[in-house]
């Protein structure tokens, strides 16, 4: 399973992008992340999720999940991230930043 993620908008407008890949993580890691996008029911997200409150600089989101059930990416405001969805940016964001410190 390789999971991305990219990150546009906010303040400064910067792009960011991660991506990992299970077979780089130990089994117990790829084990959790692919438990998180099961859980997240992510091949049922629709392809955009877009928030209907008003707001500026805010991050934009778009998620590419590839695994043996196929590829799907889902693009996300931050404030339209389903509750389902978060632990999985919440896992990118920690792994990145564990991964960054080794």
């Amino acid at each position: 399973m390789r999971v991305s993620v990219e990150r546009s908008g906010g303040f400064a407008g910067i792009s960011q992008t991660k991506s990992i890949s299970s077979d780089q993580l130990p089994a117990e890691e790829a084990q959790k992340v692919a438990d998180l996008v099961e859980a997240a029911g992510f091949y049922e997200l629709p392809s955009a999720i877009r928030s209907t409150e008003p707001g500026g600089d805010r991050f934009q989101y778009k998620i590419t999940v590839e695994s043996e059930h196929g590829t799907h990416t889902v693009q996300v405001d931050e404030a339209a991230v389903p509750p389902s969805l978060q632990p999985v940016l919440s896992w990118m964001k920690d792994s990145a930043s564990t991964r960054a410190g080794q």
